[in-house]
Order: C-alpha cells, then structure tokens, then sequence
C-alpha cells in the first residue's frame, strides 16, 4: 500500500501503466511468501530446545515469545535471536514504508492548490493511520529483547496489530470507493423503508378497535 499511494501521487501518469495486475499480484505473493518465511527459522531453533515444563501458552494465538519461555530455563540467547530477526524485518518494513512517505509528502508540497494538497492528504490519511497503528504495537511487542515478560499486556496490545488492523483495512479503503458508498447508502434507505412499512403494519393490525355502546 505505501508503493501504491507513492505510485498514485508521484507519479500520477503512470500509475496505470506500472500497478497492473501482474505487479499487483507479484507484491501480494512476495508479502505472502515473506510473511510465510519469517517465522521458519525461529521455529527450526525452537524444535530444538527442550520443553520440560508447562505445555500451556499464555496467550490467544501462537505467539513466538510465550513458547520461548515454556522452553528451557536459560532463554537469553534465544531472546536476543528473535529480538534480531524481528527488529530487521519489522524495522525493515518500516525504513520502506517511511522512505515512500518522504517522497509522498514532498510531491504533496509541491503541488500548488490548496484542495489538491488536501485531496492528497486524504488519499494517505487511510493508510497511514493503519500503518501507524500496525508498527506503534508490533515495535513494542517484538523490538525489545524481554518481550513476553507481562502476557496479560502483550495480550491485550497484540490484539491490536492481528484483530484491530486486519478489521479495519477493508473497512477503511472499502469506505473510500464511491460505489461502495452509494451501496451502502442504497441498503440503508431500503432498511429504513422497510422497517417504516413494517411499523404502518404493526401499527394497522393492532389498532385498538372503539366499542360501541
């Protein structure tokens, strides 16, 4: 999304030409395949470790820094190993993200109307938001070499990067499509319209009828 928002600003004529089909697919596999590899060598490192006490994870998913610390007593190398391998590929993503964004916003200052700066703006307040919110927790669950020490916390801010994030990604770019708006608008009204023919209905049916005397 940074390289697609840096396409769409900086270099508005070419958007078309460049984001096609068979790029757009080339990034969502490499992020698949990258998202799939990461985890592999922390997981080969912790098959070898002995887990001799508790087999319970205090967590709700699977999370790398509970199952380190079911595994042997002595964890401050494994520690520092996925404190390695997490900092060089969270703050790799991010050095990318950061590096659209600076050309983003300078393209955005050059251009000289005031409403095609704020058309701009808007076009990355989506993002940026979520990008935002994305690195904010997964820096401080993962950039720091006691991670996993207080699950409870972790717990509750991991909620945030895998819940929070993934739930709002659709919404928020899903939003901003004028279609998609006019759709909703469209369900909406028929919504209102028929809980209102339900209410004459209601209201006919048990209408009190007046006795006469």
């Amino acid at each position: 999304m940074g390289f697609d928002r840096y396409m769409a600003i900086c270099h508005p004529l070419h958007y078309t030409n460049i984001m096609n089909k068979r790029l757009c697919y080339k990034l969502i596999f490499g992020s698949w395949i990258s998202g799939c590899m990461t985890p592999t060598v922390p997981t080969i490192v912790l098959s070898q470790k002995p887990f001799c006490g508790s087999k319970i994870i205090n967590h709700f998913f699977c999370d790398v820094g509970p199952i380190v610390k079911l595994s042997s007593p002595d964890t401050f190398f494994l520690d520092i190993f996925v404190f390695m391998i997490s900092a060089v590929i969270v703050l790799g993503s991010l050095l990318l993200v950061t590096v659209s964004y600076i050309f983003i916003i300078s393209a955005i200052l050059r251009i000289s109307s005031s409403s095609g700066r704020h058309k701009a703006f808007s076009t990355c307040a989506s993002h940026f938001s979520v990008v935002t919110i994305f690195f904010g927790t997964v820096i401080f669950m993962y950039i720091r070499p006691t991670s996993g020490e207080n699950f409870e916390m972790d717990k509750a801010i991991s909620v945030f990067y895998s819940v929070v994030t993934p739930a709002m990604n659709p919404l928020i770019y899903s939003l901003r499509n004028n279609e998609v708006k006019k759709s909703l608008a469209k369900s909406f009204q028929r919504s209102r319209n028929s809980w209102s023919d339900m209410g004459i209905v209601y209201s006919i049916k048990f209408k009190p009828h007046s006795r006469v005397h």
